[in-house]
């Protein structure tokens, strides 16, 4: 399965294709990379996500998946990381949801996995990813594709409405990793063995 990489500039995107090396990896900028995929994953910062998902809308279609790994903290509006901004509609991911074309279904994801964890491709990954989305069949059409990420165990969180509290972890984990200088993820313990 190839991975299309987006960006506001396809060039951008391809420099980030050439950078992972070897793979199914293509680059495009976002309407074209967002058309081409089933799963489509919306990874930018929160004070980016209204404009991004508006320009997206022309090239989203009914019965894709979109994962939100928005997170709203307070830095996209030059606050501190570590704290979160209100959301109307409850969370980044239920913000999204309003945005989407019909027939577009949102799942929350990736919130507690550091980026620059992620961005080291020679680190191993060992923690959990937590999930959220109104529907199972959407939320295993995100997981398909996050479990193919070695090292990374997605944890089924229930409806979208618990995206808020996915989400506050994020500045929770970025004040302990402020404090213990270092890249901490989150592992839920005690789930029965798949």
């Amino acid at each position: 399965m190839p991975v299309v990489i987006g960006s506001r500039d396809a060039d951008r995107a391809g420099e980030t294709a050439r950078r992972l090396g070897d793979g199914p990896f293509e680059a495009a900028a976002n309407g074209p990379a967002a058309e081409r995929a089933d799963v489509v994953f919306l990874c930018v910062p929160f004070r980016n996500q209204s404009e991004t998902l508006t320009n997206l809308k022309a090239h989203l279609r009914e019965g894709q998946v979109l994962v939100d790994a928005t997170v709203p903290l307070a830095a996209a509006v030059a606050g501190r990381a570590t704290r979160m901004l209100g959301v109307w509609q409850g969370s980044a991911a239920q913000q999204a949801a309003e945005m989407v074309p019909d027939g577009v279904r949102v799942v929350s994801a990736l919130h507690t996995v550091s980026a620059p964890v992620l961005a080291d491709l020679d680190r191993t990954l060992d923690e959990d990813v937590l999930v959220c989305g109104d529907r199972k069949t959407d939320k295993a059409r995100a997981i398909d594709v996050l479990e193919r990420i070695a090292g990374l165990r997605c944890v089924d969180c229930g409806r979208l409405e618990n995206a808020r509290t996915t989400e506050s972890l994020t500045a929770l984990l970025i004040g302990i990793n402020a404090r213990y200088k270092c890249h901490a993820g989150i592992r839920i313990t005690g789930l029965p063995a798949r």
